[in-house]
């Protein structure tokens, strides 16, 4: 049964994209004989433009979420489709959209240890070795392609297994966020930047804030008026509560820097053409007291309700806000994918805190009895020393705060970048709108070569064998 993602690309042109979904049996546990259990995991397929004989399959590896969202937002895959004759299959990671392995208890602690990377990498591959007909020589190409976590995956899928992959474009890929790679306040110093280039009084009001913040909210009586003012779902109750609402603020400013495109976008949630810009409009003169609060509270309003379907402000709902179920990251960053981050106050324009990775140990312990490895990722898949891999093109735009650990000089002929001045987090995958700027534009082009090469050179050496 086909499937139909309908949506507004911008332009006033209508997009559709038709897909086939399908499940695909795997084992809980690819690593280990003691555990015999399989589950389904979700991908889709559109196979509309695919020449079976030896068109390539153009392979998505899916993030930390459903795999709709994600197909819907690659729509540099679908364009190319026709032109390549490839058969589009996107993946869905264990562990998130429907691809649970214990149903709806899968995330409870008993249950989630078996959410890695390498376990998803391993579900892929077995996938594609089916999508081959499990031929001991394959047909056909495969191209892997990711955003974020996503292009994370990408890279680690040729680097693990080049044998599967034949190249790999991987966008807006933090491979080099681990600990001891780059600054701790890399992330936020960049969301500052963001909102800087909008407006400098913006960075500052925003940075004035906190202590106003945790004023009012610490009182009975201007608790209730930020309740009400900023239409919060839950009123403030205590001090845990301010710090839950601190940091969803934070993660607002970090999200409206991350996704600031030059059009439109649903991505992660509805938001306006270049929102950064928007929201400081609300900021953009010095301000104090109620009439600060009254800015970022506007602010709030455009981050959460644009579409105008939000009745109040959810703070308390963390990874699960907004269209990315995104519920069973922090068990990923409480083990392998650990991350840090930091702030200062200064070059930045948030509260000062400092990593500290024996507290975030403890807290990980308590949330789920495992502590964090903090090398294993490094150790795994070589952080940026990737001289030994091939054909994988890491692609960051420099508006994008997650290009702090990105990948930004080639290390070598086969493994090259692409910087993108003016992108935001993985643009080059999004669709194409008029309003893409020319170094968008650029990247895709340069894409589109390195495929042509790969495919080149899977096609002469099949030949040859």
């Amino acid at each position: 049964m086909w499937k139909y993602f309908l949506f507004l690309c911008i332009g006033s042109v209508y997009c559709e994209y038709k897909y086939e979904t399908k499940l695909f049996k795997v084992p809980l546990d690819h690593f280990g004989y003691q555990r015999n259990e399989t589950f389904n995991i979700k991908y889709l397929v559109n196979d509309e433009h695919w020449d079976s004989s030896s068109g390539p399959i153009f392979f998505y590896t899916g993030n930390e979420g459903q795999i709709e969202l994600f197909a819907k937002h690659t729509g540099f895959m679908w364009e190319i489709a026709a032109h390549y004759r490839a058969k589009l299959v996107f993946a869905e990671h264990r562990y998130y959209g429907t691809s649970m392995p214990f149903g709806n208890k899968s995330l409870d602690n008993e249950h989630i240890g078996y959410l890695t990377a390498a376990q998803a990498l391993a579900d892929y591959a077995d996938l594609i070795d089916f999508l081959q007909g499990e031929s001991m020589h394959p047909r056909y190409p495969v191209v892997a392609f990711g955003g974020s976590y996503g292009g994370m995956l990408a890279a680690y899928f040729r680097i693990k297994y080049p044998h599967i992959i034949t190249g790999a474009i991987a966008a807006s890929a933090p491979v080099h966020m681990y600990p001891g790679m780059v600054p701790c306040d890399v992330f936020d110093r960049i969301v500052t930047s963001s909102f800087k280039v909008a407006n400098a009084k913006c960075v500052e009001n925003i940075r004035q804030s906190w202590s106003l913040i945790r004023k009012y909210a610490t009182n009975t009586t201007t608790s209730e008026w930020l309740h009400k003012n900023w239409k919060l779902c839950d009123p403030i109750k205590d001090g845990k509560d301010i710090d839950v609402l601190v940091e969803f603020l934070q993660s607002m400013y970090e999200t409206l820097a991350m996704v600031n495109y030059p059009f439109p976008s649903d991505f992660l949630v509805s938001l306006p053409a270049r929102p950064v810009r928007v929201v400081c409009q609300y900021l953009n003169e010095t301000l104090d007291g109620d009439k600060l609060l009254e800015g970022i509270g506007k602010v709030l309003q455009v981050f959460t309700n644009y579409d105008g379907k939000s009745s109040c402000v959810d703070y308390k709902k963390g990874n699960d806000y907004g269209n990315l179920d995104a519920s069973g990251w922090d068990y990923q960053a409480c083990t392998e994918m650990i991350m840090p981050m930091c702030t200062t106050g200064r070059d930045d324009m948030f509260e000062a805190s400092s990593w500290n990775y024996t507290k975030y140990a403890e807290d990980c312990h308590r949330k789920y009895n495992v502590y964090p490895r903090p090398e294993a990722a490094r150790i795994q898949y070589g952080g940026d020393r990737l001289h030994a891999a091939s054909n994988i093109v890491f692609s960051n735009g420099l508006l994008d705060p997650w290009v702090g650990g990105g990948i930004l000089n080639s290390i070598s002929k086969t493994v090259t970048t692409v910087v993108i001045i003016d992108g935001a987090h993985h643009l080059d995958l999004m669709p194409s709108t008029p309003y893409d700027p020319a170094t968008v534009q650029m990247a895709r082009t340069i894409h589109r070569q390195n495929i042509d090469k790969w495919l080149k050179e899977f096609r002469e050496q099949r030949r040859r064998h």
